[in-house]
């Protein structure tokens, strides 16, 4: 598995994070040969929350995995917090209380990586420095990142936090390149020219910030899947006819138009399917042209303008 630095940081990463949101939904041996796979395809970055699952999805990594001391080496772990029911906290007790119990499901020590996850409306900068300062000085957290944040957001919290922020986790897909399509279409009075999330993309470039892509197969939010989809043909046909090119799947396309981009995006894969799982990884070794990509691109229904 190709690796890269993980944002302006010396941990380095697989270029694809697996992600455990539905983890729960395997049983334990189900989700130890699901372990077990992406270990053996070099995807050795874990992705979490404390939400998923209310929990369990971490609980049932911690049976699958059997992190004992060595192999705890082997494996990097990401979590997430800061969403709680009906509300989301950023309050240094919540993020501690939050960190703790990961910690806890997952049977570790530390969280390689802890991100915010979704911006609190309520944050005090100071209140999150004091919180990312205790996990740092007792170990319990390594590296800091975001999800689901624009610039000024970052900068609001970078004024006080004294970790750089290594990682942000944003929404992307072939079908949801907003961030993309807004910088293509700069100086138009294209629709896609307008700026929903405040340039994040050139932001996290020059900051030196991963962008982890999540639902990189979903269109919309949460609306399904765009591969094989009818309401997509000239995206799937795309896909295909590139797939073939390169003697790999659709699926392995989707993944690679992604690692296309000069930023150096670490996707995070949703799939609890070994095979799938194989065919995302896959990725790591095709490298699509300029114009494949654009190809892809336009035919999501992105113009050229």
């Amino acid at each position: 598995m190709r690796t890269m630095a993980l944002g302006n940081s010396d941990l380095m990463v697989p270029v694809v994070a697996v992600g455990c949101m539905r983890l729960r939904h395997l049983d334990k041996p189900a989700a130890e040969r699901f372990v077990a796979e992406a270990l053996d395809q070099g995807a050795n970055f874990f992705d979490h929350a404390d939400i998923y699952g209310a929990g369990a999805c971490e609980e049932r990594f911690a049976e699958a995995a059997h992190l004992s001391p060595s192999r705890r080496d082997t494996v990097i772990l990401q979590s997430k917090c800061g969403i709680r029911p009906g509300a989301y906290d950023f309050s240094r007790e919540h993020i501690l209380e939050a960190v703790d119990g990961s910690l806890k499901r997952l049977g570790t020590d530390y969280l390689d990586v802890l991100l915010l996850h979704r911006p609190d409306a309520l944050v005090e900068p100071e209140e999150v420095a004091e919180a990312f300062d205790h996990l740092a000085a007792r170990g319990k957290v390594r590296h800091f990142g975001v999800s689901n944040m624009k610039p000024m957001q970052m900068e609001l919290l970078a004024q006080s936090v004294h970790q750089p922020l290594v990682a942000n986790q944003l929404q992307l897909s072939i079908t949801n390149a907003a961030m993309i399509a807004q910088g293509v279409n700069v100086n138009t009075l294209n629709a896609e020219a307008s700026d929903r999330d405040g340039s994040v993309l050139d932001y996290c470039r020059l900051h030196h910030i991963t962008i982890q892509p999540w639902s990189p197969f979903q269109y919309g939010f949460f609306e399904g899947v765009f591969l094989d989809n009818p309401k997509f043909p000239a995206l799937n046909e795309a896909l295909v006819r590139v797939a073939a090119d390169h003697g790999v799947s659709p699926t392995t396309i989707v993944i690679a138009w992604l690692l296309r981009h000069p930023a150096h995006m670490q996707p995070v894969l949703g799939t609890m399917n070994r095979e799938r799982l194989r065919q995302c990884c896959q990725a790591a070794e095709v490298t699509l042209t300029r114009e494949e990509w654009y190809t892809v691109y336009r035919a999501a229904g992105y113009p050229l303008p």
